[in-house]
């Protein structure tokens, strides 16, 4: 594969991510899509502000392209945690079309540079923070899939909703009836296993 296919190789399964977690807001009202269902608080539109910051970290700032606006989570005195959650005052709309501008900015680097281009990640340690394309590439797609598995497993605890993407859900054939049987046959193995 030459490096400007595996480029895009790489770059299309960032997207993919990116894709599957705007979809998992789909159809959910404002108070779903911001609820902390998880003991950690892990909500849908906190998914999709964290990651905001993210693209914007390892994109822009690694590769010395600015992005032209400040994220008030990321700054030194912010408080921890607040990249993951949507306050009342941010709203939907506005955190998705700012991950969306984010995400431009970050296809424009990708894009722009070449695999090997060098960068340096200023919140890693030591030699680690001196990295490529390449290794921001991989470690966003690995981030991104991760958050949006997190996404998959909320969005079903909301309104069992479960699947990969709209037009390709990635589960087993089956009706309703058929998920609940098969939910308790995994149970009962739990429960066997545990008893043993």
């Amino acid at each position: 594969m030459t490096a400007p296919d595996a480029k895009a190789h790489l770059h299309r399964y960032l997207q993919i991510a990116r894709d599957a977690l705007l979809w998992k807001l789909d159809g959910l009202t404002e108070y779903d899509v911001r609820r902390p269902l998880t003991p950690t608080g892990t909500n849908l539109l906190g998914l999709v502000k964290h990651l905001s910051g993210c693209e914007l970290g390892y994109f822009a700032d690694t590769f010395g392209r600015p992005f032209g606006e400040t994220l008030p989570w990321l700054t030194d005195d912010a408080e921890p945690n607040v990249d993951m959650w949507a306050t009342a005052d941010e709203s939907r709309a506005d955190l998705v079309a700012l991950y969306r501008r984010v995400c431009a900015h970050a296809d424009t680097t990708i894009e722009t540079l070449e695999l090997d281009s060098p960068g340096r990640v200023p919140h890693w340690p030591g030699d680690r923070g001196d990295v490529t394309l390449h290794q921001v590439l991989v470690h966003m797609i690995a981030e991104t899939h991760r958050h949006a598995g997190h996404a998959d497993i909320v969005r079903e605890l909301i309104d069992g909703a479960a699947g990969l993407r709209a037009d390709v859900d990635n589960l087993a054939p089956g009706d309703q009836s058929w998920w609940a049987e098969y939910r308790q046959r995994v149970e009962r193995a739990a429960r066997e296993a545990a008893n043993r």
